[in-house]
């Protein structure tokens, strides 16, 4: 081990003796509490569910917003057994009588179907048995002794035995709350975790409707005129019409991101971010974290993205000048941002105006259905729209008088998100007209700027733009450099670099032409009025010269070398070239 392993070892030793660990993908508030993760606390979501009492409690919230690890909370509080010590400090401890009358008093069932990910009903059905089984083994204490007689004996065991008939299936749950209420003399607690994944698994499989007839079958037995509930708390990201999965039960509470209560119990909150940062000496981090991460509306609240948060702390920790990632975009599929970018200017769906006033940081306002059914979720823009809201790429800023939502995208993150979406469409119709692509390359090596110019705003008409002065110039610039990546990424024999360092810096985008003595370089800016495009160009044409961008191409061997200086605004650029 070289004397620099050594060091870094030692110094991660030491953060790890003065600072509590990240939980970075671990939801198990057990093992955060007991294994010195940093937690934030949330026990006060406890409260208002005993206050607020509802029989069966739903919880609609985009994912990765702490759905599963609060599940993981509330079964640590109330089951029977639990070690009190790992909610010292919290919250919830300070309210004494509800802790003595609540806490470690109920025997809880936990189950999470974000395992039934199956490509037919059958085999989904298999997981979900699986499932089951493995919760009902959880409770085999209550074979023991003589509480139970011998034929509900043999109902728990036909629930831990691999041959589960559906009907057996289909009443496992009820069965198993009114066997543990027999052995505990004690109503049951009933949580189910994200309890919409087969149901979307199943549309995107097609066999939606044979999931819906069993989820429906399950959960009406176990939730409706069960009397050995005390009460449900179900999560997921959407909320299934109420007709479709949960038929008749008029016990039955929504909480959504519409709603007031329980606004701060689901991510993160200011000054949570806050009291984070400042315990892992990133305060200086604050403004980065919530231009990215912050800017969704729950009920009255504002709320950051525990997932990313949580992920920017740990990078920043073992990596200090790492810059901001859309952490949120790889943690499952992006189907409904895909059929939203789809959308744009198909006949009577989105407008590419409407696409345009999202990424330049302006609302739109629609109206917002949080019951439809997973079948309906791309039927119509207005269903888009909604389950857009719903699923986290959208979120309010206020609600007109006539009953609509102005909507707008949350914060930088899912703005790259949707750009980075634009530009892959874009690159698609690029690809299907070979010939334009050629003549903007050609016109580009042969330095012929107004050719250049006016097939480039050609493409800059097949796409969005961005408007708004809410969005910075650097992003703007950006998106523009995207679409110049787009058409350049389909030359055969062009190697194209965006931000490679040469020279004295930087350069947006430099390209080495095989075969050929030719090099290029482009830097792009973005012009706030159509009057400074020509200054602009100008400037980037010195900003070429000044910090040498050249200097790489000139190493490599490239003679002639093509300096582009070009300036967008909205629709229009400009371009100016240098040889």
């Amino acid at each position: 081990m070289t004397m620099g392993q050594c060091n870094k070892m030692l110094e991660e030793m030491s953060f790890n003796a003065l600072f509590q660990k990240l939980p970075v993908g671990i939801e198990n508030f057990e093992k955060i509490r007991r294994d010195g993760f940093y937690y934030v606390d949330k026990t006060g979501l406890i409260e208002q569910l005993l206050n607020n009492w509802g029989e069966v409690n739903l919880f609609t919230r985009p994912r990765r917003f702490g759905k599963t690890l609060n599940m993981s909370m509330l079964k640590c509080f109330f089951e029977i057994g639990t070690d009190q010590s790992l909610f010292e400090g919290l919250y919830i401890s300070k309210n004494k009588a509800l802790c003595d009358a609540y806490m470690g008093k109920y025997p809880v069932i936990s189950i999470s179907l974000k395992g039934v990910n199956a490509d037919s009903y059958e085999n989904a059905r298999s997981l979900l048995k699986r499932i089951v089984m493995e919760e009902a083994k959880m409770h085999r204490i209550i074979m023991s002794g003589n509480r139970l007689d011998d034929i509900d004996k043999a109902e728990y065991m036909s629930l831990v035995t691999g041959d589960m008939g559906e009907d057996t299936l289909v009443y496992s749950m009820k069965t198993l709350t009114a066997l543990l209420e027999k052995y505990y003399e004690k109503k049951v607690i009933v949580l189910i975790d994200e309890y919409d994944v087969p149901l979307a698994k199943a549309n995107e499989n097609g066999y939606y409707d044979q999931m819906v007839l069993l989820v429906r079958n399950l959960f009406e037995n176990v939730l409706k005129t069960n009397s050995s509930l005390k009460f449900a708390v179900l999560t997921g990201c959407l909320r299934v019409a109420k007709e479709s999965i949960f038929t008749g039960l008029n016990n039955f509470k929504t909480n959504s991101i519409l709603d007031e209560e329980y606004d701060e119990t689901f991510g993160f909150v200011d000054d949570e971010v806050k009291e984070m940062l400042h315990y892992y000496g990133q305060d200086t981090h604050y403004e980065t974290v919530k231009e990215w991460y912050d800017g969704y509306r729950f009920g009255n609240a504002d709320v950051y993205c525990p997932w990313d948060v949580v992920n920017y702390c740990a990078d920043h920790l073992t990596h200090p000048g790492a810059v901001p990632k859309n952490y949120w975009l790889n943690t499952s599929g992006n189907e409904v941002i895909n059929r939203f970018i789809d959308s744009v200017d198909e006949p009577q769906k989105l407008a590419k105006t409407e696409l345009e006033r999202l990424v330049s940081g302006n609302v739109v306002r629609k109206r917002i259905d949080e019951a439809i059914t997973y079948k309906e979720l791309y039927s119509t823009i207005d269903n888009l729209w909604s389950t857009l809201f719903m699923t986290g790429y959208l979120t309010q800023r206020g609600c007109e008088d006539d009953g609509r939502y102005r909507l707008g995208i949350p914060n930088r993150e899912i703005q790259n998100i949707v750009t980075d979406h634009i530009l892959v469409k874009f690159q698609g119709e690029v690809k299907k007209d070979g010939q334009m692509a050629d003549a903007f390359c050609h016109a580009l090596m042969e330095g012929k700027a107004n050719e250049v110019e006016t097939l480039f705003t050609a493409y800059m008409e097949k796409t969005i733009s961005i408007r708004d002065t809410f969005v910075r110039k650097s992003i703007k610039e950006n998106f523009y450099h995207g679409i110049l990546v787009g058409i350049l990424s389909f030359k055969t024999g062009w190697e194209v670099a965006s931000n490679r360092e040469s020279g004295t810096g930087f350069s947006d985008i430099l390209i080495e032409i095989d075969d050929s003595d030719i090099g290029i370089v482009i830097e792009v800016k973005y012009s706030d009025d159509e009057n400074q495009l020509e200054s602009d160009c100008r400037e980037a044409l010195k900003q070429i010269k000044d910090r040498d961008y050249p200097q790489k191409l000139r190493n490599a061997g490239f003679h002639k070398i093509l300096k582009y200086g070009i300036a967008c605004q909205i629709k229009k650029c400009k371009v100016m070239v240098e040889t």
